[in-house]
Order: structure tokens, then sequence, then C-alpha cells
């Protein structure tokens, strides 16, 4: 594939032939947000054009997402598969039925009985391949219907567990009731899911508090577009 700046063209610089690039999404966007951006700025060139992600990022979330345009939305699947690495925010104390600050809290736990050394042997526990539940709050389908949908709806929702690995986990920062997390894992692993077990592991309560992915297979954070780049580079270049 050939480069122009951070975006790798199958061939030439010609974006219905192929294209893939990162952008770096910040707090509050959707995935969709991002995508459909890109393809309001490429139309002026290309008129109607195949845009898509290769993995949601939740709005509460910032960091790595591929855009793949024209056909190497063929690949999205692909890129989907490859090991994801996170900076996670975790905070003790409270529990929320999203397992983020997408809910309100229900739940108060003590977590005085936190240490450095709690934690430390909590995070062995989630490495490899581990059973995990998805949040009832999430895209995950039961009986054909999104588990976010009917969570939202006050419905009873029963979420099977399913099988992650997690390569590694690395402790940040670990100042209670705040504790920071490196975490590499298999597509498919929710770190909300993670982040309360972990709680509950250590004989409390916790939520996730912020999410960043730095990196999906080799494409890294620091090599994305911030959003006002991107939307720069593509209006100045068609």
């Amino acid at each position: 594939m050939s480069k122009w700046g951070n975006i790798f063209f199958r061939e030439g610089e010609d974006f219905r032939a192929g294209a893939v690039f990162v952008v770096d999404k910040p707090l509050h966007w959707t995935s969709f947000d991002v995508v459909n951006k890109v393809r309001i700025c490429l139309r002026k060139g290309y008129g109607k054009i195949k845009v898509g992600h290769a993995g949601t990022l939740d709005p509460l979330a910032s960091g790595v997402v591929i855009i793949c345009v024209g056909k190497e939305t063929k690949k999205i699947e692909e890129y989907m598969g490859q090991e994801k690495e996170y900076v996670a925010e975790i905070t003790f104390g409270h529990t929320t039925p999203s397992y983020d600050l997408e809910t309100s809290f229900d739940g108060e736990f003590s977590y005085e009985q936190v240490d450095r050394a709690c934690l430390e042997r909590a995070v062995q526990q989630f490495i490899g391949e581990i059973e995990q539940f998805p949040p009832s709050y999430s895209a995950v389908r039961v009986d054909g219907v999104r588990a976010y949908e009917m969570a939202r709806r006050g419905d009873e929702v029963e979420m099977k567990s399913r099988k992650v690995m997690v390569r590694e986990i690395e402790i940040l920062k670990a100042e209670f009731p705040i504790v920071e997390l490196r975490i590499v894992c298999s597509k498919g692993t929710y770190i909300r899911s993670l982040a309360h077990d972990l709680g509950k592991v250590c004989g409390s309560g916790s939520h996730l508090s912020a999410l960043r992915r730095t990196r999906v297979g080799d494409f890294r954070v620091e090599d994305g577009f911030k959003m006002d780049e991107i939307i720069g580079v593509l209006q100045e270049n068609l």
C-alpha cells in the first residue's frame, strides 16, 4: 500500500481503490459520527463512497478508531479481529448499572481494604483466557435486540458469558479510589466488565470512569488524526 501522510492507500492516492487510517476519536463522539464526518468530506471529490469503521468505541471513550474507505471496507472484519490496547481509569467505591458513567450510581462500597498489594493479586485473576459477562448496557444482541435497548427500557436482560483473552495488565497508577491500568486484550473484551469484576474480586465495588484505546493491531493512537486534522486534510486535498 502507498502512504500519504498517515493515510494508507491500496493503490495510488485513490480513495475508491481503498484507504485506511486512524482517527483519535474525541469524547462524546460515536464511531458513526466519525464515519459520517469523513464520508461528508469525501463526497466533494468522490460522490457516493463506502466508509466504515473497524470496531465501535463508546462515546465515553476516546482513542483509536480505524476508518476504512472504498474497497478497503472489505477488510473491516480483519481489522476488527486484531489485538487491542487500552488505558482504563477505574474508580472504587461505587457501581453503576452500565459499569461506567453512562448511568448513575446504584451501589456504594467501602474500599479501605483495597491497597496496592490487593490490586496486584486481583489483576492476576484477569490475565489469560477468562469468562466474561458483557454489560447489559452493550450492543450485544439478546433475542435479536440490542441489550442496551432492553436495559434502557428497564427490561430484565440475561447476558451470556463469553471467553476472551487478556494478554497483559499493567498497573500504571494506584491512588485509591482511582487506579489506572494498561490492558492488552482480544476482540470482544469489555473493559467495563473487567472494571466491574475487579471491584468484586477486591471485596468492594468499582466502575470504569475513563477509557482510551491506544492501539488496534499495529495502528497506534499517536499516529492518528484528530478530527479537525483529518477534516482539514480531506478538504484541502480533494
